[in-house]
């Protein structure tokens, strides 16, 4: 039988005799440990109590538990705690600008409302010569006797304008050069006249009763300052002058080599944030400026800010039927568009053609301009039945009001006006019709020095074109603008045609 094997014992070691008593030591030493930890928290206990106790022996009593920094806090930036001389500068240098266009409350309220106004003796200066300034001014007397005065897109180049083509004669008509429009612009600026809003010389008020009226609004300006309106009509850059196709026939056409000398469309000019235009010289070119209305008249205001009252710019005027700013925004053109800007054969697609539209409107607005409508098709209101005006002005709303935003002001296509100089009543159909699309400012084109109509639900005006045709066969009508021989381009063909097709 095989031997049962088992676990060998240890040996077990001997302790010596002061090993017996390291079990007490360690003992004896944790007790001391802890009773040291014990009383020192004690200790910060009674002294938070004591210390937050020593103003009274409140019962509410917190004890802190912040603990103190170990390493050195960093500097902290200097807190602006006055006026900042940049600001201060900037400031008056806007209410200067604001000032010079007449609105000296809006200036003096903009300088009391920054925070640190008192501390700022120039700040005070200021508002005393505003306030001194504002009491000169005095309400325009007649405002029924504003002169109301508009322009066509604008001629950059003659040479290809006046190019001996089928279009040449209703440019030289119907348009103004760029040279002459600055040049009307300077010499009414040294007449005296400044630009006004349409909202400033008439609008509704509402009586103690609750019905609205229209009244004449006080134009408060120098003394021998005139008021004046403009507009623009046709801020769209047609096919037929900047390109080669025909934009009716559902085909968007885009600027072209064979342009006749203006503007393509309007952007917005990314340092400024103001509107310019887009323009191709002959040589191909592509150019960003005062090439139209828009950007010159905003460049003489900035240059001469008391041409223009509280901040007014033009009326502009769209149709429908091709797009609006030089943008194809035609709905029918969508498919179409999409298709060539897939080929490569559009600069931008439908979509990116109708938010840069609205993009631009938004930028117009912003800077004090009108926008307005002239009509879908431009066909002349006054020679149509009410019921094509009003589908032409329902499609008008559709595919642009979508895009520029609402608007209470209409300019007649052709100046075609939908009554005689009698008042408008609901019994107009074309009136009723437009009214009820929002209308409530109608301007048809009138050969007078001025034609107002003050309705008590709208306001109506004539307007005086300023192209060739009126300088050229009247230049005795515009004596009280300016000097037609010093404006004159010698570059027109002469003689100005004074029949033709209306644009």
């Amino acid at each position: 039988m095989a031997d049962e094997r088992r676990p060998t014992p240890q040996r077990r070691r001997r302790k010596r005799k002061w090993q017996y008593y390291i079990p007490t030591v360690i003992m004896i030493l944790f007790a001391l440990i802890c009773l040291v930890v014990i009383g020192w928290v004690v200790s910060q206990i009674f002294g938070a109590i004591g210390g937050g106790n020593d103003k009274g022996g409140d019962s509410n009593l917190k004890i802190s538990t912040n603990t103190l920094p170990t390493t050195k806090p960093k500097p902290t930036e200097p807190v602006q705690t006055g006026p900042n001389d940049d600001d201060v500068a900037a400031l008056i240098a806007e209410a200067d600008f604001i000032a010079a266009g007449y609105d000296y409350q809006k200036a003096i309220q903009m300088l009391q409302s920054y925070e640190h106004y008192e501390e700022v003796p120039e700040m005070k200066l200021k508002v005393v010569e505003y306030t001194e300034a504002d009491s000169k001014l005095i309400s325009y007397p007649n405002p029924e006797t504003v002169t109301h005065i508009f322009f066509h897109s604008l001629i950059v180049d003659t040479d290809r304008a006046f190019d001996g083509d089928y279009e040449e004669g209703g440019y030289n008509m119907y348009m103004t050069t760029v040279d002459e429009f600055k040049g009307i612009l300077q010499q009414m600026y040294d007449k005296g006249y400044v630009l006004i809003s349409p909202y400033d010389l008439a609008y509704e008020v509402t009586k103690d009763d609750g019905t609205t009226s229209f009244t004449y609004g006080d134009i408060r300006i120098p003394a021998g300052k005139k008021p004046f309106l403009m507009s623009q009509d046709d801020l769209n850059y047609y096919s037929y002058m900047i390109g080669s196709g025909n934009g009716k026939n559902e085909t968007p056409v885009f600027n072209d080599d064979t342009n006749d000398g203006f503007a393509c469309r309007i952007v917005i000019d990314p340092e400024t944030g103001y509107p310019v235009c887009e323009y191709v010289d002959a040589d191909g070119n592509v150019l960003y400026g005062d090439y139209d209305l828009v950007p010159v008249l905003e460049t003489f205001i900035q240059e001469h800010p008391d041409f223009s009252y509280h901040g007014a710019r033009a009326i502009l005027g769209m149709t429908g039927y091709e797009g609006v700013f030089g943008y194809r925004t035609k709905p029918s053109y969508e498919t179409k568009l999409n298709e060539m800007y897939a080929a490569g054969l559009a600069p931008r697609n439908y979509e990116q053609e109708v938010q840069m539209a609205k993009d631009v409107a938004q930028c117009l607005r912003d800077h004090g301009w009108i926008l307005a409508s002239h009509s879908y098709g431009h066909p002349p209101y006054g020679e149509r039945s009410a019921t094509a005006v009003e589908e032409d002005s329902d499609k008008w709303e559709k595919t642009v009001e979508s895009i520029i935003g609402e608007t209470d002001v209409i300019l007649y296509p052709h100046g075609s006006d939908i009554h005689t100089w009698r008042k408008y009543t609901f019994e107009n159909e074309k009136f009723a019709a437009l009214y009820e699309d929002g209308f409530r400012y109608f301007f048809n084109v009138d050969g007078n020095t001025y034609w107002n109509q003050l309705g008590s639900n709208y306001f109506r005006g004539g307007r005086r074109n300023l192209d060739g045709y009126r300088m050229y066969h009247h230049p005795e009508k515009l004596a009280d603008l300016f000097n037609v021989d010093d404006v004159f381009d010698k570059a027109r063909p002469l003689p100005v045609p004074s029949v033709g097709g209306g644009m």
